[in-house]
Parts: structure tokens; C-alpha cells; sequence
């Protein structure tokens, strides 16, 4: 069985990343790229779909462990009755092949050690064929190959490589594991020394762009590395976690993929790159939005792959048993076909925050949020499937309607502050229009809050955004009624949830229940900041930043019954909402974002 989702931690080259068990096994790991099948894939069923144990032989749970300074170099020690060892676990800058790097260090005594290596392609179904060549461990299937260099003598048994050793104070062993694919040539041998050095040097020299002053300083850098970590580098785009079907309730089958990217975290990302001094990944995140919205307006899709692509078919693996039982384990994603209205808006206003950060305007981009607006302007009254990718009936969801009017309120912005070019006048009608609606229909006079849907009795945790993006201002008392209502109807034990799925006839059309939303509970933090409850939401955050890992990684959601995380981790969402929820919140006073 899979460890706890906190008891793995992060290395990643930005095109890939693999997860690291507190007990030294990488149960999950897709190579090449973060969407490609996965090599070892025991995290979502067991050790026959793949791991790669590394630890002392004794077997169990680390003693202590940690990232060296601002990197995603991860250490992982054990103290034994025979001495203490440490593990150091990275994979360093994409050269010509993807190397994972384990270098076993004595640290006192002598630890006897053993290493074993079950490789399983196509998310554990294949067994490939393994030799030993010119002193390294190759193994080939289909177009899949990975070679094995280290000192240590390996056996084969149960077609799976072990290797028995013991290691010494100031002794060090290492180990590199290299993919690529099995028609090209055998890759060069990997220096594990320098590529430590290399993948030391590469995270201090990015996080000197770090400009953030402010509280929690630590919390925030941490997050920004999770974040670049989940970055796909030859294109900019960032996906929404590393992973597949970790579930967002025990047992449950509320299991997606989550290795695409998302266009709605657009926005939210550039915030929190900007905010930060990150500006070249925010301009490469702005590059990705382009080429992924570029093309006929209707054709916008919610998420794409991570070099655009627009096909995302969903299909089971049914030979995987799911994390904890957790089923069915999904590749792909069929959200990417749903009709939701916000991405529109929440296209044009990481544009807007783009252009507003002095990002070079390009007149193609400008041509593109034209046509955007073309269909938005046609389309605004229509009823959609909402931010939370509900599989139910299509309703009018009122953060949709808003994230409308923000597309189009950006766009007026375009002309008044820009100069840009445009038919203002009907644009400011438009805007005009979708808030008079939003305001007759969404809102519930009696209860004095927005609703999720348009004559719902149901809540919805985006409605916290209606200040953030402009549509009225935070000393509204509907704000503050809106904010109020959510807290009590959508917390659980002090965490929000993102809507309750029984609500209105269970509008999401799926079984079950989930976590609470991290993120979401962030949005709570800021919206208690902003209508002027500072210590309460400043609390808030801490418990949230309490919820993190020892190595400072958050998933998608938590479980305040069993106190662990649930979901796909890291989680890019999860970790933006700690960026700008501490920069609104201790770096900058309440206000709109524009």
C-alpha cells in the first residue's frame, strides 16, 4: 500500500517530476514528460505497477528529511542502531536524457543498505526486457527505455533488480537512472556529483528573482518552487499537479487527471508570478495561454496538454487498483469537452494582468481577445458547467456570469487605459447588462448573499471572488453578506469546501462527498482581509500553512476527520492561493486586484 499523500515529496527537471516516499521509494514517475505513462506507478496501486526503493535495509520511515536550501534537492536521512545514512534525491536540468540521481551517504557507523528496482511502463502494465550492458542495467519495451548506472551489483529475482551494500561514515554511493527512448542511442554517463552541483546552482540562481518582503517568507519560496517544478519548460505551460486518481474522497470515485493545464489558473498564476518578481515565467505562462487560446473562440477548451494539446481522451486503467482502493484511476481528462463559460473571462483578465504588469503587447494577442470578446458578447447568456467541472445539468452559475463581466470589463479597460482599439460603447452596454443580471438573478435578498446558481439554495466558495475581480467593491454589504453566508454554510471544522455536492438535487451529478478545497479556504482569507477582518483571516492562514507537509508541499484538498490531505499533489492551485493569499494579506493592503 501507498504511503499518506503527505508522506511524499517533490523532485522534478520542469518535465517531469517524480514523488519520494518518507521510506526512500519513488512510487510514481512518468517519463518523458509529466503526461507520458508512468514507470513507476505503485502510488495508485502497488508494488507490482513499479517503485524504486532506496533506503537502509531494515526497512521504514525516515528519520528526518528536507530540501537543501531553495532547491528540490531532497535529503532523506535514517538513524539505525548500525549508524545514520542519508539519501540525496534530485533530478537535475534536462540535458540530452531524463536522470533521476540517488546518492547514498554515510553518515556515521556502517548502515547496510538495499535498493530495489521494479520498472513497470504504461503505468505498471509492461514488463520490460532487462540486461546488463557494458556495466549498467538497461531496460527496454517498446519505445521505453532506462539504464542503471551504479557500483552496486545487482540481481534480478521476481523481475525486479535488487542490490545489497553497506556504506560507511564518509562513504558515498551513488546511483542514476536515465530515460530515453529505446531507438536512440545509449546516453551518456551522468557525473552524480556535478549533477547535484548543477541542480544546486540552477534553483539558487532562479530564486534570485525572488522579491517578495513580507511574513512567512519561507512559506512563500517554497510554494514559488513547487510552482516553477510544475512548469513544463519547452513550453511555459504549468500543470495543475504531478499526478493521476488521487482521490478527493477515501475510497470514492472522485479521481481525475491532473497533469494538463488549466486555463482558468492562468490568471491566478500570474498574479502570483508577477506579485513575486517572477516575470519571465509569467511571461512564458502568457506565451502558453496565447498559443493554447489561439484559433476559432468557440473552440476554447478549459484545459490542454502541456504543449497545447487539445484532445485529452479519458479512459480507465483498470488493471490498477487505486490509491487506497480509490477507483477507477483515470488517464486523461473529459472536462476538456465541457462548455464553462468563465474561461473566457478568466482568459482576457490574466491578459488584462499581463498587459497591466508592462508585458509587451503584441497586436496578434490584441486580434485574439477581440475574437474572444466577439463570442463572449454572444454567449454570455448562455448556461454552462461551471468552474468545478460539474457533471450534471448545465446551469446558470453565477461565477461564471461574473468572470464574464470581468472579460468584458478588461477589455473597456483595454481602451480607457490602454488605447487600444474597440467598440467601447457596446462593450461598456454588455458589461452593463451581465451585472444587472448577476445582481437580479444571483443574488438572494433574504438571505443577503449570492447564490451558486441562479435561484439555487446552494453556495459556492468562488462566489468570494466577486470582490477580488472588480465586480463590486469590498465595502459592499453584499460582500460582506456573501462572505458571512460562506463561512457558515461551507465550512467544515474551519475549512472551506468548494460547494456541498447534495445541494439543490446534486448538482454535480456525481456520488459521494470530498475534502475541504485548500485553495478556496485561502480565498476565505482573503475575503475576511478584505472586508476588514484582519486577525480572523490572518489566523486563518496560519491554519492553513499548518497543513502542509514537513516539506512544505500541499495537495488538493484535506480531510479534517483523519487530519490528511486528499487529492492530486502538489497542487499548483493550492500553492498559488498560499502566494497571493499572503501577499494581499501581509504585503499589500485590502483592495481589488485592479
Amino acid at each position: 500500500m501507498a504511503l499518506r499523500i503527505e508522506d511524499y515529496g517533490l523532485i522534478g527537471d520542469l518535465h517531469t517530476a517524480a514523488l519520494v516516499g518518507r521510506d526512500g521509494s519513488i512510487d510514481w514517475l512518468c517519463l518523458p514528460r509529466f503526461d507520458a505513462g508512468a514507470c513507476f506507478a505503485a502510488l495508485v496501486g502497488d508494488e507490482q505497477a513499479g517503485f524504486w526503493r532506496l533506503a537502509p535495509a531494515a526497512g521504514g520511515l525516515c528519520t528526518r528529511r528536507r530540501y537543501r536550501g531553495d532547491s528540490l534537492i531532497l535529503e532523506t536521512e535514517w538513524d539505525t542502531p548500525e549508524g545514520s545514512v542519508r539519501v540525496t534525491d534530485t533530478m537535475p536540468p534536462r540535458g540530452q536524457a531524463a536522470d533521476v540521481v540517488r546518492v547514498v551517504e554515510g553518515l556515521s557507523g556502517r548502515v547496510p543498505m538495499r535498493t530495489a528496482l521494479r520498472l513497470r511502463f504504461d503505468y505498471g502494465r509492461i514488463v520490460p526486457w532487462v540486461r546488463h550492458l557494458d556495466g549498467q542495467l538497461a531496460a527496454v519495451a517498446g519505445p521505453d527505455a532506462v539504464w542503471l548506472r551504479t557500483p552496486v551489483q545487482l540481481h534480478g529475482e521476481d523481475f525486479t533488480s535488487y542490490g545489497e551494500f553497506s556504506v560507511a561514515a564518509g562513504e558515498r554511493v551513488p546511483f542514476v537512472l536515465t530515460y530515453r527512448p529505446s531507438h536512440e542511442p545509449t546516453p551518456q554517463a551522468v557525473d552524480p556529483d556535478k549533477a547535484l552541483a548543477d541542480t544546486e546552482a540552477f534553483w539558487t540562481s532562479w530564486m534570485r528573482g525572488f522579491q517578495y518582503k513580507g511574513r512567512w517568507d519561507e512559506v512563500v519560496r517554497r510554494s514559488l518552487i513547487v510552482l516553477k517544478a510544475l512548469t513544463y519548460a519547452p513550453t511555459g505551460g504549468i500543470v495543475a499537479a504531478a499526478t493521476t486518481s488521487l482521490p478527493e474522497q477515501w475510497g470514492g470515485p472522485r479521481n481525475w487527471d491532473y497533469r494538463y493545464c488549466w486555463l482558468r489558473d492562468a490568471t491566478f498564476a500570474l498574479q502570483a508570478l508577477l506579485g513575486t518578481g517572477f516575470v519571465a515565467e509569467a511571461k512564458a505562462w502568457r506565451e502558453w495561454l496565447l498559443r493554447a487560446a489561439a484559433g476559432d473562440p468557440a473552440d476554447l477548451q478549459i484545459m490542454y496538454g502541456i504543449d497545447g494539446t487539445r484532445r485529452l481522451p479519458e479512459y480507465k486503467l483498470d488493471w490498477l487498483p487505486g490509491y487506497e482502493g480509490a477507483t477507477p484511476v483515470r488517464i486523461g481528462n473529459a472536462a476538456s469537452g465541457q462548455f464553462q463559460l468563465d474561461v473566457w473571462g478568466e482568459v482576457l483578465d490574466g491578459l488584462h494582468e499581463a498587459r497591466s504588469a508592462g508585458l509587451a503587447v503584441e497586436e496578434d494577442a490584441w486580434d485574439l481577445q477581440r475574437a474572444l470578446l466577439d463570442y463572449l458578447e454572444g454567449h454570455w447568456a448562455d448556461p454552462d458547467n461551471g468552474l468545478w467541472e460539474v457533471r450534471g445539468d448545465r446551469r446558470h452559475f453565477v461565477h461564471s456570469k461574473v468572470m464574464a463581466w470581468a472579460g468584458v470589463d478588461r477589455a473597456v479597460q483595454a481602451i480607457e487605459r490602454f488605447g487600444l482599439d474597440g467598440p467601447v460603447d457596446r462593450w461598456r452596454a454588455t458589461r452593463d447588462a451581465i451585472h444587472a443580471e448577476v445582481c437580479e438573478r444571483g443574488f438572494d435578498a433574504d438571505r443577503n448573499t449570492f447564490t451558486q446558481f441562479y435561484g439555487s439554495h446552494g453556495l459556492d466558495s468562488a462566489l468570494l471572488l466577486i470582490p477580488r475581480v472588480g465586480f463590486l467593491p469590498w465595502d459592499d454589504p453584499r460582500v460582506a453578506g456573501t462572505v458571512d453566508a460562506v463561512q457558515r454554510e461551507l465550512c467544515h471544522n474551519g475549512f472551506l469546501l468548494r460547494y456541498q455536492p447534495q445541494a439543490d438535487g446534486n448538482v454535480d451529478g456525481l456520488p459521494g462527498t470530498e475534502g475541504a478545497f485548500i485553495t478556496c479556504t485561502f480565498w476565505l482569507a482573503e475575503a475576511l482581509f478584505g472586508i476588514g477582518r484582519q486577525q480572523q483571516a490572518q489566523e486563518l492562514f496560519e491554519r492553513l500553512v499548518n497543513l502542509r507537509n514537513d516539506l512544505g508541499l500541499l495537495s488538493e484538498e484535506y480531510d479534517p476527520a483523519t487530519g490528511r490531505q486528499l487529492g492530486n499533489t502538489p497542487q499548483a492551485f493550492s500553492h498559488v492561493g498560499l502566494v497571493n493569499a499572503a501577499r494581499h494579506l501581509f504585503s499589500s493592503p485590502p483592495s481589488s486586484e485592479r
